[in-house]
C-alpha cells in the first residue's frame, strides 16, 4: 500500500510515524513545501526573543532521521500542486529543481495546515508573519539590523502576544494594535483585565479599538490617523485553512474554508483524508462546524488517521479549544465556550467567578488566580471555563476540560478527589470550590448577580451592601454601596434598607455568608458573583 502525506509538522508527521508503527510494509511518502518537516512551531516566538537560544532545539526530526528510524520517504521543498482523483495521482513541484512529476497513491492524507491572514492594507508586504522556521529566520534577521528599537504587532491573539513579550525581552519598545476592545478574544472582558494591566506594566503600548490602515517603511498609520513608529512590524491577525489544493480537487469545503471530513477524517473522496489546522472540526457544545488551529488537535488527528488507514477502530473527537498562553509571568487558559459566545447564541447559562490562591495561603509563595466557569442552568453541564493567574491555572483548566470530556456536571466537581499538599493546592481545591458554588446555585441555596447586571439591579431599586471590613471599604468600593461588615451583620440587620438587596465582598466568599444570613431573615438577596475583585477588573469599573 502506498500512502502519500502532504505536509509535515504536527498532523502529517504524527500520521506518518504512527502508520509506520502499524504498517511496516507500507510505502509512505511525505511532501513538505518548506525546508523543515518536523519542528516545534509553538516555540518559534521564544527563539525570536532569545529565550530558546539554540535554533537546533526547535528541529525535532530531519528527513535523514525519519528515514533511518521509520523508513519514511520525506521530501522537503516539494509542493503538491494538483490532485487527479480519477487516476489517484498527485502532481508535485520540486521547488529547487523547478520540475514537476506525478506520484500515485492508494491513500492520500492532506495536512497542509493554515496560513496567516494578510488583509489588503497598503504596505502589508512589509509585515512579517510567524509560521515556520523560514519565517523565524527572517524575523531574527530583521531584528538584527542596526537601529531597530520600536516594534508594532498587528493583532492581539496568542501568538502576537507571545511575540510582543519576546520583543520586550530583546529591549524593544513594543505596541500591540488590536481592532477590538481587548486582546485574547477567548477570554471574557473581566478576565482579560489583569492581562491588559500586566502588559502595560511591562511597557507594552496597548492600542485597542483601532486598526492599521497603512504600513510604511518604519511606521504604521491607525484608523484614527495616529502614526506609530515601528522599525519592526509583524502581523498576527489570525490564520485561515490552507485548503486551496483540496478545493481545486473538488473536495467539499466548509466553515471558513476548512476541508470537510467525517468522524474517520475522510474527505468527500473516500481515498483522501485530511487532518490538522486545515480541516473543519465539530464543536463539543453544539456540534457546529468550527476551526480550531491547535497542535494537540492536529497531533491527535494525525494519529487517528493512521489508525483508520490501517483498519483500526476509532473516531474523531469533538473539540473544546482548550488552550493556554504564558505572558509576562501570567498564564491565561480557556476551555469550551466563553460568556460572549453564549450570549450571542442566546443560550442560557450561569456564570461563576472565584479568586482562590494557587496553593494553601499559609505556605510561602501562594498567588491569587481568577477562575470563571459557565454552566447550563437546566442540565448542570459545564459549558466552558477560563483562568488567569501567575501559578496553578494550567492544572485547574486541565481538570475542568477533562471533567467536561468525561461528562461530569458542574456540581460533581465538588466531589473530585484531587492531589493535595500545601505547596501544590488546598484541601478544598479551587476546582472543588467551583463545584460547591455550582451545587448551591443548582439547589437554590444562593442567588447571584453578575458585574454587568449590577447597574440594572440598582437602577431597579436594589440596595448594595458591602460586607468587607471598614478598612477595605475605605480603600475602594463600588459607587453607591453601604458598608456593613459581615461580622457585624447579625447585630446590625435593622440597618438594612427595605427592598431587594445585593451583597458584595472582596471575592464572593463573605458575600455568600452574608447572603445566607439575610435570606434566612426572609429578605430577597443576591451575592455579587466574584465580588469586588471581579467588578473592579470589568469594563463596568474601568469605563
Amino acid at each position: 500500500m502506498k500512502i502519500v502525506i502532504v505536509g509535515g509538522v504536527a498532523g502529517g508527521m504524527s500520521a506518518a510515524t504512527r502508520l509506520r508503527r502499524l504498517m511496516e510494509d507500507a510505502e509512505i511518502v511525505v511532501l513538505e513545501r518548506s525546508g523543515y518537516v518536523s519542528f516545534a512551531n509553538c516555540g518559534l516566538p521564544y527563539h525570536v526573543g532569545g529565550i530558546i537560544e539554540d535554533r537546533a532545539k526547535l528541529l525535532l526530526q530531519t528527513p535523514q532521521s525519519l528515514g533511518d528510524r521509520f523508513a519514511l520517504d520525506v521530501r522537503i521543498r516539494h509542493e503538491a500542486i494538483s490532485i487527479d482523483r480519477v487516476a489517484r495521482e498527485i502532481e508535485i513541484l520540486d521547488i529547487d529543481a523547478g520540475t514537476t512529476y506525478r506520484e500515485q497513491y492508494d491513500a492520500l492524507v492532506l495536512s497542509p495546515g493554515a496560513r496567516p491572514v494578510r488583509p489588503p492594507i497598503p504596505g502589508i508586504e512589509r509585515a512579517l508573519t510567524l509560521r515556520d522556521i523560514e519565517d523565524t529566520d527572517a524575523m531574527i534577521a530583521a531584528l538584527g539590523k542596526d537601529g531597530v528599537k520600536t516594534a508594532a504587532i498587528i493583532g492581539g491573539g496568542f501568538i502576537g502576544l507571545e511575540l510582543a513579550e519576546n520583543l520586550v525581552h530583546l529591549g524593544l519598545k513594543v505596541a500591540v494594535i488590536e481592532a477590538t476592545d481587548q486582546v485574547m478574544a477567548p477570554l471574557d472582558p473581566e478576565m482579560v483585565g489583569p492581562i491588559h494591566d500586566r502588559m502595560r506594566e511591562r511597557g507594552v503600548e496597548l492600542v485597542l479599538g483601532r486598526s492599521v490602515t497603512e504600513i510604511g517603511p518604519d511606521s504604521v498609520t491607525l484608523s484614527d490617523g495616529t502614526v506609530l513608529s515601528a522599525d519592526f512590524i509583524a502581523a498576527s491577525i489570525g490564520v485561515r485553512p490552507e485548503s486551496g489544493l483540496a478545493q481545486a480537487a473538488g473536495l467539499d469545503i466548509g466553515a471558513g474554508g476548512g476541508i470537510v471530513v467525517d468522524e474517520r477524517l475522510r474527505t468527500s473522496d473516500p481515498f483522501i483524508y485530511a487532518v490538522g489546522d486545515a480541516v473543519v472540526k465539530r464543536d463539543a457544545a453544539d456540534d457546529s462546524e468550527v476551526l480550531v488551529p491547535l497542535a494537540n488537535t492536529a497531533n491527535r488527528q494525525g494519529r487517528l488517521v493512521a489508525d483508520v488507514i490501517a483498519g483500526r477502530k476509532g473516531s474523531d473527537r469533538p473539540v473544546r479549544a482548550t488552550a493556554i498562553v504564558g505572558l509576562f509571568g501570567l498564564m491565561a487558559a480557556t476551555t469550551g465556550w466563553n460568556e460572549k459566545r453564549l450570549r450571542k447564541a442566546g443560550r442560557a447559562y450561569r456564570a461563576i467567578h472565584i479568586h482562590p490562591g494557587s496553593h494553601a495561603g499559609y505556605y510561602p509563595g501562594s498567588s491569587t488566580m481568577s477562575l470563571k466557569m459557565l454552566v447550563d442552568p437546566e442540565t448542570d453541564a459545564i459549558l466552558g471555563a477560563q483562568g488567569v493567574g501567575a501559578d496553578g491555572v494550567d492544572k485547574r483548566i486541565d481538570v475542568i476540560a477533562t471533567a467536561m470530556t468525561g461528562g461530569l456536571t458542574a456540581s460533581e466537581l465538588a466531589d473530585l478527589e484531587l492531589a493535595y499538599a500545601p505547596q501544590f493546592g488546598s484541601a478544598k481545591d479551587p476546582v472543588n470550590m467551583l463545584g460547591f458554588i455550582a451545587e448551591n446555585l443548582a439547589e437554590g441555596l444562593i442567588r447571584t448577580t453578575q458585574w454587568w447586571e449590577l447597574a440594572d439591579e440598582l437602577k431597579a431599586g436594589a440596595s448594595l451592601i458591602d460586607v468587607r471590613t471598614a478598612a477595605e471599604f475605605e480603600a475602594g468600593a463600588i459607587p453607591g454601596a453601604r458598608n456593613i461588615p459581615v461580622d457585624e451583620l447579625r447585630a446590625r440587620c435593622d440597618e438594612l434598607p427595605a427592598g431587594p438587596l445585593v451583597v458584595n465582598c472582596a471575592v464572593g466568599q463573605r458575600g455568600n455568608t452574608a447572603a445566607r444570613i439575610i435570606s434566612q431573615l426572609g429578605r430577597e438577596v443576591k451575592n455579587l458573583d466574584g465580588g469586588y475583585r471581579t467588578w473592579s477588573a470589568s469594563p463596568a469599573a474601568r469605563g
